[in-house]
């Protein structure tokens, strides 16, 4: 596979997780399994903010016309597939290239590179192989994939990763970041929480959990959830993060949840693209 059907490419600092502050290339490949209808509603209730957007389509021209939302999955138009014209098919070569200009000094110098989606492992696990040996890439150190931690690894995929990390004399390094989805997204447990998949991650490289949560229940069923991937092997650390894909949102959750990781002993992820930037697209 020579194509990846990309939402956004775009040059930013990491606003989530272990890597918040660094200068890093985000990927956004389109598609996802799941539709996150639940964040910043009340429990067992869907957004309906997408609806008149979809409606009056026409009125957009491009991806970044888009309106952001307050309620659901704030990159709604990488997931949902009446939003695919906005996406492109673009070669892995032009994506390498566009990657290179990106860049502040037009070559890798200790940027890392930001895989994310909709769900990028569903399915563009052909693709990142062939991207990932333009020569362009070569001086690559660091790739997240940021998943939802429901795809398994493809056979191939995961013999190019052990490649990719220990091929001399590179000290390359991968991250699976993983968003598994509590109740308030909307999704089920039963689809959202596969822990001997996010298991076999940790095989091919540094992983860990980053649970969105707003409430005390939120943070009562993260804890459930943590305990039922420690059951099944896991040994990364786990982050709680706010709900919030807008400033208002945001700045409503962010102390409190930042007050239930001290009091549970996680670690805590801001979303430092919210209050820098507003989460605009390609931020």
């Amino acid at each position: 596979m020579n194509e990846i059907k990309v939402a956004e490419l775009f040059y930013s600092i990491q606003g989530e997780g272990k890597f918040q502050g660094v200068p890093s290339v985000f990927l956004r490949t389109f598609g996802c399994n799941f539709r996150c209808k639940g964040f910043g509603m009340p429990l067992g209730e869907e957004t309906q903010e997408i609806t008149p957007i979809i409606d009056t389509l026409d009125n957009y021209k491009s991806y970044n016309e888009l309106p952001l939302v307050s309620t659901g999955c704030d990159t709604y138009a990488a997931i949902y597939p009446e939003f695919k014209k906005f996406s492109s098919f673009i070669s892995v070569d032009e994506i390498s290239k566009n990657i290179i200009n990106l860049l502040p000094y037009k070559k890798w110098q200790g940027e890392h590179l930001v895989i994310t989606g909709g769900e990028p492992l569903l399915g563009w696990q052909k693709a990142f192989p062939n991207l990932l040996e333009q020569p362009e890439m070569d001086d690559l150190q660091d790739i997240t994939f940021e998943t939802n931690g429901t795809q398994s690894l493809r056979k191939e995929f995961k013999e190019y990763l052990l490649h990719w990390t220990k091929n001399p004399p590179k000290n390359r390094e991968i991250t699976f970041s993983v968003s598994a989805k509590l109740s308030c997204s909307g999704e089920t447990r039963e689809k959202a929480i596969q822990p001997n998949i996010v298991c076999e991650y940790e095989e091919y490289g540094y992983t860990y959990l980053k649970l969105v949560v707003s409430t005390n229940e939120d943070a009562e069923e993260a804890l459930e959830t943590i305990d039922i991937y420690r059951a099944a092997g896991f040994t990364g650390p786990v982050y709680l993060m706010p709900v919030g894909g807008v400033e208002s949102v945001y700045h409503l959750n962010n102390r409190r949840v930042a007050e239930l990781a001290l009091k549970y002993g996680l670690r805590y992820s801001d979303r430092l693209q919210v209050p820098l930037f507003k989460n605009q697209w390609n931020t």
